[in-house]
């Protein structure tokens, strides 16, 4: 798209091939036509450009291949589009494939979030004025917290206990200390699971519907206690543009469901929404469930207080559980093709037929 055009913003966002960058990417292309919108992905197996055909040929809105380890090309896409704002989601996030590749999560998730913080301070040259990063992670870098009713607040002291959760914290500690160091306007948000259309099928909601319409097994990690803070992704699309606009520099906002669930009373859910949708007998889906052996170092249980974010900025959830569930039920079925696609990796040919060759 012609980027000379006069936009009142310039926006890079990165990952927004992903599950939750599509939707920031749907949400701010049409939400903000007075925004230059580019997004840069490296499309890596979980960046699917199939996630936001709907708004391609948007006349804000840019596509650009690239990893953000590649110190060069980053100086040279902030030179091309003078971006003045940076939300950063691009991160390797999958905890499992943290724990046997973990060297690829350091690089990405720290190394790519410091080179973004480097050449957002070369280009701005301590201009400031206008200027933010935004940064986005997980609730996960707070640790473990039991059963019981404590929940991680924006004070909660860091505690990682995967290599994912850990190359988030750092890159964390590397915004921070970008914004007391040099006074970069930055802003962070740590969010809670989420799930909904779009989501790659490694994660357990997309893979267990997949897993009960194909009538494979379901794997669930030792006895499923483990308890899960859960968030509609477009219900987190939105609390990341109030806090984009909203949010007070430097500060961190939590987000969160107020929606904590103990992963087999989600399956179960799960399974009984399966039955219903799909017409089968009530209770052959719950025949699937498989335990296996627990992941390594699997924490227990997360909560998130989003009181403060919406107290000082009136965001909310929208969506209540079941009901989100459902629609999100509702999506995959209805959208089977864009299911093996991915599962079957056409979907990385996309790119290749859209963009190779403009």
């Amino acid at each position: 798209m012609e980027h000379s055009k006069s936009y009142d913003r310039h926006i890079l966002i990165t990952g927004g091939a992903g599950f939750i960058g599509s939707h920031v990417v749907r949400l701010f292309v049409n939400q903000y036509p007075n925004y230059q919108i580019v997004n840069l992905d490296n499309l890596t197996y979980a960046g699917n450009l199939e996630n936001i055909t709907d708004i391609e040929t948007a006349d804000n809105y840019t596509f650009e291949k690239g990893d953000i380890t590649d110190l060069s090309f980053i100086q040279t896409l902030f030179q091309k589009y003078s971006f003045d704002s940076v939300i950063h989601l691009a991160a390797e996030s999958h905890v499992d494939r943290s724990i046997t590749e973990p060297l690829e999560f350091i690089k990405t998730n720290v190394l790519g979030t410091a080179t973004l913080l480097q050449v957002a301070k070369e280009t701005w040259k301590n201009d400031w004025n206008g200027k933010l990063f935004y940064h986005v992670s997980t609730d996960e870098v707070y640790g473990s917290l039991s059963l019981g009713k404590d929940m991680f607040t924006e004070e909660t002291a860091y505690d990682p206990r995967s290599p994912y959760s850990a190359s988030k914290a750092s890159s964390d500690h590397f915004v921070r200390a970008y914004s007391h160091t040099y006074k970069m306007p930055i802003v962070l948000s740590n969010c809670s699971n989420n799930y909904g259309s779009y989501q790659f099928p490694e994660k357990l909601i997309p893979l267990f519907i997949n897993n009960i319409l194909h009538e494979k097994p379901l794997p669930v990690y030792g006895a499923g206690l483990n308890v899960r803070d859960w968030l509609w992704v477009e219900d987190h699309a939105k609390a990341i543009d109030v806090i984009f606009h909203k949010g007070r520099l430097g500060e961190t906002y939590n987000i969160g469901g107020h929606n904590e669930w103990q992963n087999i009373a989600l399956i179960r859910l799960l399974c009984r929404l399966m039955d219903e949708k799909l017409k089968r007998d009530n209770g052959s889906s719950e025949k699937l469930i498989t335990y296996v052996k627990d992941r390594a170092g699997h924490d227990l249980r997360y909560a998130i207080d989003a009181s403060k974010l919406e107290k000082e900025l009136g965001w909310k959830p929208s969506l209540q559980f079941e009901e989100g569930l459902s629609k999100t039920i509702d999506w995959y079925l209805e959208n089977t093709k864009w299911l093996e696609n991915v599962t079957s990796g056409n979907y990385q040919k996309y790119y290749e037929a859209q963009y190779q060759n403009r």
